[in-house]
Formats: structure tokens, sequence, C-alpha cells
């Protein structure tokens, strides 16, 4: 067995402050600018009263109406020599900004602009953060700039917001056209759970209201949207694309539409067959790239093979006439044939990795064109268990095997025992991904797709996982208020991999999105549990928020096609009785637990407070030492990336960190080209970070991204009041010395445990303890 090694990162608490705070400025107050140096340029100050609880502050504003920059604020702020040091700012949960702020210690980025597991100090946000109340966001300072020095140079400096899909800069980096958040205090400390000194004002929670509106009426707003996209369809002489056929395809079932048993339904979808079929003759990429889907690589030809499957029987007598303009008499049948065989076999030699994308490929490129070729030549389609083991390697009922390879194997980058979602039901992207990870609308396609006909019953084991992975995800919903004030349960994002927008989406028992309603899961499997979430949802009339909001997005046919079922499904779960369960993080719950030791990720309830945190954090290419953490209180937020004890097997060699400061991973978004000299150099640069060893047999090329890199097996975080620690491993114990100031405390995770008694303390495989002293200190 390779050795274990290990971090401990030994924090000294200072004497200077409760939490070990060294150093504290509150911007916006006269005597404290010759104390720190501050140097504004430009700034506005708020005068004393006109903050958040009558605080003072400062705001960044704008250069120029067309300049990504905005001000920027310098000062001195004093730190421990010899300690890891932190630094943290006070935010008013009230603020609305799209505008950024990022930190410039000594010349030097600190962190990521954007997705770095050390997180740049404020993303903006578009809704209030944590209505009447502050919430303080808190990074780790690199030791190379701490180190034996008493004082720092420290700038925050302001840009316009990103749309993080640009592939250049113009695209990606937008200009800043408004003030930031107001900025109230900065703090230097060496605990890593930051404790407000005594005497700081904070707010008090919003009173609690049930959302007056809207009401019903969205109900008819979607029923006449759908509708309005039928007649569309069915007054347009042009051929139909992919989408739009699925579109009228399931709508001919659904008996509230316009579409329903139309026989002109079926001949438009027939004609154009045609025209798709001819495309394609003529431009072949067309069956893997149609660029009228979503996704071009990733749909192939699934739509037009669901909308086969889905009008088997009416399209039946259509299918053996001669394409209409086709020069060697061709059938639509052998037409479509070689065009869905073609488009199948691509996806199953390209698959992709990450668990959505595999999902929506898998379903699509895959599935839906084998469902098609059983309709118009069966002789040529999969049997339908080869079929669906795709299916079931992409929600993680067995492992993910990879592309199919010429010699009818599989390429199995990850090896043989890479399941896409932990055996508690998260994604696996690499670690827990909030909104980015949501997948319970893809598992609720999938499951649909497999019926044999509308209506009929699918596969009870994609249902089983279904259920599953929707109960894995209502963890991290927890209690908030939506952005007009009222009674909400927010989707949990800080502590996710790929999100960066907070607060998360007003998120029930699934997220709302594009292709579906937030109840349809709950609709579909008929589940107590999800039914009782859905129901909580309705009860707090979030849902038509949710379902509004979704369609005044855009006028897409992906919006109307998600709308198709939301009509029955609301009125079966409003029409039940009321229910009492309630999801496990809502006020009043009982204490919950839930730990994915796969992901690296715990969820904690402990009487009115919520505290999520990945200790398996964006370490994408090497073990990095770090996790997230988002600790929720009725007065006081904490978002913070901090320093944890994590252990690995190690692979020998190192990682070490680029110079990027935009992006924290793949090329650190050198492909965007800010302009040179724009941004100061990473702080980061030059780290040296241990890379994790993979399981036997399976290889990558180190410095890479890879879902083992930095992957530790055994994590132990004191945050606070908390000790958190947890064994990621499946065939061995795990141990660790408990702290004096934690004998006694108890196991959250086991309610029913001894108090933790001094001395070593074992961890059992694939377990987590969480600890929790009281009262918090």
């Amino acid at each position: 067995m390779r050795p274990l090694v290990f971090l401990v990162i030994v924090l000294v608490a200072s004497r200077l402050g409760a939490g070990g705070i060294v150093d504290s400025l509150r911007f916006g107050y006269p005597d404290e600018r010759l104390k720190h140096n501050l140097a504004p340029t430009p700034s506005e100050a708020v005068e004393r009263g006109e903050g958040l609880l009558g605080d003072s502050m400062l705001r960044l504003l704008p250069l120029a109406s067309d300049d990504w920059r905005g001000g920027k604020i310098s000062f001195d702020l004093k730190v421990d020599p010899a300690a890891p040091n932190y630094f943290t700012l006070r935010l008013s949960g009230d603020d609305v900004s799209p505008s950024r702020l990022f930190l410039v210690v000594e010349g030097m980025t600190v962190g990521y602009l954007h997705l770095g597991d050390v997180d740049l100090l404020d993303p903006g946000s578009t809704e209030p953060q944590f209505p009447g109340r502050f919430f303080y966001r808190t990074t780790p300072l690199p030791e190379s700039l701490t180190r034996g020095r008493s004082l720092v140079r420290c700038e925050i400096r302001s840009t316009g917001p990103i749309w993080a899909y640009g592939q250049n800069f113009e695209r990606f980096q937008k200009p800043m056209t408004e003030p930031t958040r107001g900025i109230y205090a900065a703090y230097s400390h060496t605990e890593p759970a930051f404790v407000p000194p005594i005497g700081e004002k904070q707010g008090e929670p919003p009173a609690d209201k049930i959302r007056p509106a809207p009401g019903a009426e969205v109900l008819t707003e979607a029923r006449d949207r759908v509708n309005r996209e039928i007649r569309a369809r069915l007054g347009d002489r042009r051929p139909l694309g992919q989408m739009q056929m699925m579109f009228l395809a399931e709508a001919w079932h659904v008996q509230w539409t316009e579409a329903y048993r139309d026989p002109r339904v079926i001949v438009r979808i027939a004609e154009s067959l045609d025209a798709f079929g001819l495309a394609w003759r003529a431009d072949p990429k067309l069956g893997i790239n149609d660029k009228s889907t979503p996704n071009p690589d990733w749909f192939g030809a699934g739509p037009l093979g669901a909308t086969l499957h889905w009008l088997a029987e009416p399209l039946a007598e259509h299918l053996d006439k001669k394409v209409d303009g086709a020069s060697d008499g061709v059938t639509r049948r052998k037409l479509l044939a070689d065009l869905l065989d073609a488009s199948r076999e691509w996806n199953a030699r390209n698959r992709r990795l990450y668990t959505n994308q595999s999902m929506i490929k898998d379903l699509y490129g895959i599935y839906f064109t084998n469902r098609g070729l059983q309709v118009v030549a069966p002789q040529r389609a999969w049997p339908e268990a080869q079929a669906r083991r795709y299916l079931y390697e992409s929600i993680g009922l067995q492992p993910w095997l990879g592309n199919d390879l010429p010699d009818g194997g599989s390429a199995k980058p990850v090896g043989e025992n890479y399941f896409q979602l932990t055996a508690k039901g998260l994604t696996r992207e690499l670690g827990y991904v909030g909104s980015y990870g949501e997948v319970v609308d893809w598992v609720t396609k999938i499951y649909d797709a497999t019926r044999p006909a509308f209506g009929a019953p699918g596969d009870e084991r994609i249902k089983e996982q279904l259920v599953k992975i929707a109960l894995a995800r209502a963890p991290f919903r927890h209690a908030a208020v939506d952005a007009d004030g009222y009674r909400a349960m927010r989707m949990e994002t800080f502590v996710g991999w790929r999100d960066h927008k907070y607060p998360g989406l007003v998120t029930y028992a699934q997220k709302p999105n594009r292709d579906g309603s937030a109840i349809d899961a709950a609709y579909v499997t008929r589940d107590p549990r999800l039914l009782a979430y859905a129901r909580q949802m309705i009860d707090a009339n979030q849902f038509f928020a949710s379902l509004r909001g979704t369609m005044s997005e855009n006028g897409s046919l992906r919006i109307t096609h998600g709308l198709l079922y939301a009509p029955e499904a609301y009125e079966m779960i409003a029409g039940m009785a009321p229910v009492a369960e309630r999801m496990p993080m809502s006020p009043g719950a009982p204490d919950h637990v839930f730990a994915d030791e796969e992901n690296g990720v715990v969820a904690i309830k402990h009487g009115d407070e919520t505290l999520y945190a990945s200790l398996y954090w964006r370490a994408r290419n090497a073990v990095n030492f770090l996790a997230a953490v988002h600790h929720i209180t009725p007065n006081v937020e904490r978002q913070a990336i901090v320093r944890t004890e994590t252990r690995f097997t190690p692979l020998g060699v190192n990682f070490r960190r680029p110079g990027a400061v935009v992006f924290g991973f793949a090329n650190g978004g050198a492909h965007l080209k800010y302009p040179a000299g724009s941004l100061p150099p990473s702080a980061l640069a030059g780290e040296e970070l241990p890379i994790a060893a993979p399981p036997p047999g399976v290889s990558f090329k180190p410095g890479t991204e890879s879902v083992y890199a930095g992957r530790g097996d055994f994590y132990l975080l004191r945050y606070g009041a908390y000790l958190i620690a947890m064994n990621t491993t499946s065939d061995r114990v795990e141990g660790f010395d408990l702290p004096a100031k934690f004998v006694g405390a108890r196991d959250l995770a086991r309610p029913d445990s001894a108090p933790a008694a001094a001395g070593r303390v074992e961890v059992a495989p694939r377990s987590t303890m969480v600890l929790r002293l009281s009262p918090q200190p």
C-alpha cells in the first residue's frame, strides 16, 4: 500500500480579538482613513446613517460607460506574521449589484475571477443575498504574502459582470455600469470561522410572509403560449426542425392542447421528415451537429427519433412512401433509417464524461436515435437492453465505460468502476455542483423515454433512481426569502464547484428550468416525499412565480415545450390532501445531517442554523487543502474558503499552479485575452500542490483536470463550533486526535451516540462525523 500523506494547518488564535481578529477597517468612517492609509479612487462615501442599519460604507463606481474596470480602494491591514491569515469583507445582504470585487495584496491578485478554488471577494448578484442583515465573505491569504510580515497593502478592485460562456474578452467581460455593493468593513484574522466583533450591528430576519401573487392565471398563460406555438407551426408551410417535430409529437398526446389527435400534425411532420432527411443527405454533419438543437453535438438526431417513437402508430402509413424530391426514389423509411443509424453510431463513439452532458447525449444521441430505428428499421435497431445500458450508465446504475470502440469494447477512460452519480445520489462534477448538477429534469425525461408508448409505465429501476437523486438534492435547499421578501427555499450554490451565482434559485423538489416545471418529477414518480416537497412549494405560492419566471426568460420553443405537463401536474398535486412533511432544512424541521463522502460534501441543520461544506473543493488538478463553507444563522451569513487537513494517497509528483487569474480551471482563461497588464499577477502562481494517485489501472497526465487528482481519503475541518471528520475511503478506518475543546460534544450525524471522549477518535469507512460545541463561540 502506498503511504498516506497529509497536511495539518495549525491555526494560532490571535490575542487581539474574538475569532482571531488581527485588524479591522470600517469603510466610510473618516477616522479610519488615516489609521489605515485608505486611498479610494474614485469612490462614493455614504454618510453614517445611510447604509444598512445606519452604518457607513463605500461604494466603488464605474470609471466610464464602456470600461470593464471600476474604482478601487487601497489600504493597510495588519496580519499575523507567524500564522495563516484570512481576509473577510462585510457586505449588506440588501444590496443588489452585478458589479464584482476582487482582492489584491502587495500588488498580487488573490485567487481567481471565475470558479477558482480561491474565489473572488464578491461575484455580484441580481437578488438580495440576505435581506435586512449583513453577510461576510472570507478568503485565505497566501502565506507567501504574510509570512514574516505584520502589515500588508491591500486593494479591493471592481469590475463589471461576466457572461460565463463568452468565448472572447468582449463576450465574457462586460462593462461596469453600476456601483458595487456597499463595502462596510474588512478584517484580517487567523481563525477560519470569522466571528464579528462584539457590538457590531446585525439585523433581524424578515417577517415570514406568503407570496400573494401571481396565481392560477399563470396556467392560462402557459396554455395560451403552448397553443399559439402549435397554431404557428401548423400554419407555417416551412419544414419543421427536429425540436419543432418533437414538440408537436408530444402535444399530439396532451388532451388540453390544440394539437391533440389533430391529423394536420401527422401530415406536417411527415413532410418535414422528408426535408430533414434530404438536408442530411446534402450535409451528413446535420445528423450529429444540428444547430437548431440546444447543444448541437449532444442531441444528434435524437429529437427526430423521439418524434417517430411517440407517433409510431399514426406515422406508420406514411413511412413507406417515396421521399418527395429524392432523385433515387428512396422511401422515408430507408432514408430515416440511414440517418438515425449514422447518428447513433457516432454518438456512441463520442460520449461525454460530466454527468448532465452524459445524460443528454446518451438520451438523445444514442437512446432516442435507437428508438427511432425501432420504428423505421427494427432489424437495424439494437435490442432494448443494449440501448438502455447507456441510460443506466449515465444515471449511475452501472459503471460509466466511456466511448464505444471499433472492436466492440469500451474506452474506460476513468476505469471500470466509475459511476456518474455517488451511491447517495449526487452528481459527480467533480464534487458537489449546485445549479449545474441539478439533473432531476433530465432523469425525468430519461424515465419518460423508456415508456413503450405515451402514458405507459417506464423503466422501474430508472424511476427508483430518479426518486433517489431528487431526495439527495433535498438537503441542499435552505430556508430563505425570495427576491420580494416572501417565504422560500433556495438551492445551495456557494459550495458548488460550478456555481458562481448567489443566492441560488428558489427551488423545492426540483430546479425550475427551461425543459419542464418545478413539479414534474413529483408528478411523474408520485413519490410521497417528492409530492410533499412540491406541495410545500405550492402552499408557499412559489410555483406560479417560478413558472412565470421561466416563461419570462424568452419566447423559445424549448421553454414552451417544457410547459406541456405543468397544468395537469399542478391540478393533481394541488388537489392532494394537506401533508405535514416538509423539506429537511425547512424552519422547524428536526436536526438533519446529510453527508456524501464520494463528493466530499456535507449539509447540516442544527436548530435554526444551516451549514454546508465542500471538503473536496475545486481540486481539479491536485490536492489543495481547501474547503468551501456556507454558514447561515438567523442573523449572520458566512461564505468562506478555508484551510483544511487533507490526507491522501500521493502519486509522487506535484502540480505547479500556473499564473492565471481569470479562470481557476482549463487554460486559465487565456483564450479570453484580457488586455495586457490590466490584471495584477497571481499571488498563487508557482504554488506546488501534490497530486493524488488514481485507482489501480487508471492513468491520467499529471497536471490535467482529473476526477482523482485532487481527491482526499480523509478530511478534517474545524470551523467555529463545528468539527467535521470525513472518511471517503471504502475499506479502512481513519482517525484523529480529538481537540480538547470538543471533548463531550455529540455527533450530530448520530444523535444517539455517546459524547466524544478524549484521545483518538476513529471514523469508519465512507462515514462522516459532525461534532458541534454548545453554545457556539
